[in-house]
């Protein structure tokens, strides 16, 4: 079963970067594209960015040019650089298949808190 791992979230304040890994177990980086999710308290998931086979990549409106989705299939991993932060990014953010409808299991997300 695949197994994916998010890493590198903590506790930032406003204007400031965090960069996130995500390092997933089998091949699916090879046949999917892949995609990084949050999830904030109280509100539903939603989907960040995304990222095709191609590395053609795709943003939500809030945090176009402020995140960038790279992949590196050779490594299993796909990353997030999150520049420029605000509070209202505060959530737990995960990595997972893109689509949504066709994700794996998902992992246990890491945590970024963007406070003063």
């Amino acid at each position: 079963q695949v197994q994916l791992v998010e890493s590198g979230g903590g506790l930032v304040q406003p204007g400031g970067s965090l960069r996130l890994s995500c390092a997933a177990s089998g091949s699916i980086f090879s046949i999917y594209a892949m995609g990084w999710y949050r999830q904030a308290p109280g509100k539903q998931r939603e989907l960040v960015a995304s990222i095709t086979r191609a590395l053609r990549t795709n943003y939500a409106d809030s945090v176009k040019g402020r995140f960038t989705i790279s992949r590196d299939n050779a490594k299993n991993t796909v990353y997030l650089q999150m520049n420029s932060l605000k509070p209202e990014d505060t959530a737990i953010y995960y990595c997972n298949i893109f689509p949504s409808t066709i994700a794996t299991k998902w992992g246990q997300g890491t945590q970024v808190t963007v406070s003063s």
